[in-house]
């Protein structure tokens, strides 16, 4: 399934009062409530604060479309990926109406309405309908994606309760939130307490009232180790084949997700580092990965490794200030080059590994788990020398002498036939808590990817995001195409199998 083509969101009248929740905008009305401030995302605060107002609606939420589509025949999979590339599009253009008359909206409900959702659920609309008809050419058409068009406005505050959404359109689920233990709840005292947190960051927090927040940071010595070791059974694959493609000195950076959005420019509305294959964009197909120069010291290796670059909070204006991806996807400040990036492939604790096919495409994480919740989040944040304590939705305070880290853990299971799927994700899995790989899957070597950053310490960086998902840390994510030669795999999996340590 490898292509190799280049060149691709009624009236103040309607106000109620609901205990524990948060000013919500949703598309057929409003309810300005009043929250008990809590140590929950973007609520920092000790638990016997008074109650009192709370900030305006912050963000977009819109339902995945991507996640509820069947499988897209092939002839159909270019214009589907177009049109859900589209309606990324669309929800950063109505967030940009949104965050331009922030306040207005939040007086006047109707606007809110008739200039952001209204119109943003008649383009999903649009979007929804093309893509049934190009699935129903080859396969039979899909029924009931309409109702994923409404969208709704919701408070950063609003991450763990339902918000109100349309009339016609589905409210949204409560989502658990990972915690600073690895666990799901309603948010951690260590990422809240006063003088960590800030409950008059507002609006104005972070990259121009986009986030990140002081809540969204904690100091990582108040985080509890809470990392286990897998145990592993005989016949295990114990060895590891580490790459080296270097930090992204060189600078490539763009905006596109040739996975996600394949053939569309600025497709991931933030800006990635990349490393390995230097011939990576929207556009590449896999003859051109297969012939693209890459950085990785051993030549056999041309595979593409990207993720969201790391800003600094610190005013300065970065080359892409004016640019998709950067500035005008709300995404600012100063690059950060990480002083180091591992590539590491581990193996299975229940057995071998099998080569992977060559052109394998892996997400891991989730772009939008701010507000599509933690169902597919993968983020890992911690500090050198303490990396026995892992955070997934807090980024490190890290102490005077430790660097920032950001690690991810690829899926590591795959269906034995497909190097890409409809969602980018279903023809891969991660092995059971067991270590095994699910019925169907066969373990391959796991990417493990570490990249750490020289920062200032304190509350000053964040990944770049979709503007709607508010640069929020759950939201990290990483990106991986295999395009090693089969000699240089053999190698891999001889390592892994063999239990040597290679480079």
């Amino acid at each position: 399934m490898g292509r190799t083509s280049r060149k691709k969101r009624s009236t103040l009248a309607n106000r109620a009062i609901i205990a524990s929740a948060a000013l919500i905008l949703g598309g057929g009305g409003l309810a300005a409530v009043n929250v008990y401030a809590s140590a929950g995302e973007g609520a920092a605060g000790s638990s016997h604060r008074n109650w009192q107002p709370v900030r305006q609606v912050s963000t977009i939420d819109c339902p995945e479309v991507v996640n509820e589509i069947p499988e897209v025949p092939g002839p159909a999979r270019a214009e589907v990926d177009r049109e859900l590339a589209a309606m990324d599009t669309q929800i950063t253009d109505a967030y940009r109406e949104f965050a331009d008359r922030r306040d207005r909206m939040a007086r006047d409900p109707e606007l809110a309405q008739n200039a952001v959702l209204g119109p943003l659920k008649a383009r999903r609309t649009a979007s929804i309908d093309r893509i049934a008809t190009a699935i129903g050419r080859r396969a039979e058409r899909p029924e009931g994606l309409g109702s994923l068009a409404p969208c709704s406005l919701r408070a950063d505050d609003e991450a763990d309760e339902p918000t109100a959404g349309p009339p016609d359109g589905p409210t949204d689920q409560p989502t658990d939130r990972p915690t600073d233990d690895g666990s799901t709840g309603n948010g951690s005292e260590d990422g809240g307490g006063e003088g960590e947190g800030g409950d008059d960051q507002g609006q104005d927090a972070g990259q121009g009232g986009n986030g990140p927040e002081d809540s969204d940071f904690v100091d990582i010595r108040s985080v509890q180790p809470n990392v286990e070791k897998p145990a592993r059974l005989r016949g295990a694959s114990r060895g590891t084949f580490t790459t080296e493609c270097g930090r992204n000195q060189n600078g490539k950076f763009n905006p596109d997700n040739v996975i996600a959005a394949p053939g569309v420019a600025n497709g991931a509305h933030h800006m990635h580092d990349y490393v390995g294959n230097q011939a990576t964009d929207a556009f590449s197909g896999d003859d051109d990965l297969a012939a693209g120069d890459t950085t990785c010291r051993n030549q056999g290796d041309r595979s593409t490794y990207y993720w969201p670059v790391l800003r600094l909070q610190n005013g300065a204006a970065e080359s892409d200030a004016e640019a998709d991806g950067g500035g005008k996807d709300q995404n600012t400040g100063e690059i950060r080059t990480p002083s180091q990036v591992t590539l590491k492939f581990v193996g299975n604790p229940t057995g071998k590994v099998r080569a992977m096919p060559r052109f394998l495409r892996i997400i891991t994480g989730d772009a939008k788990a701010f507000t599509n919740g933690d169902a597919n989040a993968n983020a890992s944040w911690s500090c050198t020398g303490f990396e026995d304590r892992q955070l997934k939705d807090k980024y490190p305070i890290c102490p005077e002498g430790s660097q920032v880290v950001r690690s991810f853990a690829f899926q590591s299971c795959w269906d034995g036939q497909n190097t890409d799927s409809a969602n980018h994700r279903t023809h891969v899995a991660f092995a059971q808590d067991d270590g095994r790989c699910p019925n169907g899957f066969r373990a391959i070597p796991q990417l493990v990817q570490r990249i750490v950053y020289d920062v200032p310490p304190g509350p000053g960086f964040a990944v770049d995001s979709f503007p709607e998902q508010l640069h929020k840390p759950v939201t990290d994510h990483g990106d991986f195409i295999n395009v090693f030669d089969d000699k240089l795999m053999r190698k891999v999996v001889s390592c892994v199998n063999g239990g040597r340590k290679c480079r």
